[in-house]
């Protein structure tokens, strides 16, 4: 099971900055004005799971459930039991 990760947002105005950030690849190593390490970030692609979090299902049980016929609910239905708080 994923754990649940605690996040901060941080607004970066300054384009510059944005810029470079946008340009990394790999880890980013976050440093005050004495060097010191304030905090490690990488960057994660939309379609994959940051380093060190694992999926509880397999690639081949993903690819799998592909295979299926679709057995889900309309979105809206599955919203209205959200909401009656069927889900947690």
């Amino acid at each position: 099971m994923l754990k649940h990760l605690q996040s901060t947002t941080v607004v970066i105005s300054d384009p510059d900055l944005v810029a470079k950030l946008a340009s990394l690849e790999g880890l980013i190593i976050f440093r005050g004005p004495d060097g010191k390490c304030l905090r490690l970030g990488e960057l994660v692609p939309p379609d994959r799971l940051p380093s060190g979090i694992k999926s509880p299902i397999s690639d081949e049980e993903f690819e799998e459930a592909r295979k299926q016929p679709d057995s889900g609910i309309p979105l809206a239905e599955f919203w209205k039991r959200v909401e009656r708080g069927e889900y947690n």
